[in-house]
């Protein structure tokens, strides 16, 4: 009977992959040698590209037994909203019982849910849901101004590319996907605050007015770049 139910839900799973796969026709999901019990996000969660490319960082997670134990050999496979695409869409997991793959975002900006699936014993399927940001024009545009005025102060973390100064401030300023704190501002006081300064709002000198330096519609990309990768996400009021 087990293996009546496994064999039925591996089929289905090669059908419903044949139309998902990047760059490919057809996947015939591997035959899985251990099956696990739970999913585990390891890395590559909420992050944010344009619509229609491909994330930067791979998507892995790893399958675990009841004990919490690594499962090597455990069949993992991908499925995502409509233009998400996955590689590879399907495999087994390594020696340490993780699975990685590369996705890529459909042409949809928002919050984009994909989601990683094993299989049981029993040929029950366990899904693990990971969220994932499309960023439009417009979120795109204000992604590259943060980058290049916003980032050095407001990212603690240095990159090849970019040292953080945020270590050297005083008063520390607030990551743009902090939430917690810039939900519960208004466009009109992030306009304020960016156009104008920190003084604006009765906030740290340290934050330097850019309305001298970035247009109106620039200042609204940031604005609209900041709403886009807010966790907790943003809702606006009335909504």
């Amino acid at each position: 009977m087990m293996r009546w139910w496994t064999l039925a839900t591996l089929l289905c799973l090669m059908a419903t992959l044949c139309g998902c796969a990047r760059k490919s026709t057809a996947i015939l999901a591997p035959k899985p040698t251990a099956f696990g019990f739970v999913l585990v996000e390891v890395s590559g969660g909420k992050q944010n590209a344009a619509v229609g490319t491909t994330l930067g960082q791979p998507v892995v997670v790893q399958v675990n037994d009841a004990q919490g134990n690594a499962v090597t050999g455990a069949l993992v496979f991908f499925r995502g909203s409509s233009g998400t695409s996955f590689d590879p869409a399907a495999g087994l997991t390594d020696s340490s019982g993780q699975f990685t793959t590369n996705a890529s975002l459909g042409g949809m900006a928002g919050r984009n849910e994909i989601t990683a699936n094993t299989l049981t014993k029993t040929g029950k399927t366990v899904s693990l849901k990971i969220e994932e940001i499309g960023l439009g024009y417009q979120e795109v545009l204000g992604r590259e101004l943060n980058d290049q005025y916003c980032s050095r102060c407001h990212n603690p973390e240095s990159t090849p590319e970019r040292v953080s100064n945020y270590d050297n401030l005083e008063v520390k300023p607030h990551p743009f996907a902090e939430g917690d704190t810039l939900n519960k501002m208004t466009d009109s006081d992030l306009l304020a605050i960016i156009g104008h300064g920190g003084p604006a709002l009765n906030k740290s000198s340290l934050m330097p007015p850019y309305g001298y330096t970035l247009s109106k519609s620039e200042i609204q990309a940031l604005i609209s770049y900041i709403r886009m990768v807010s966790d907790p996400p943003y809702h606006a009021p009335g909504t």
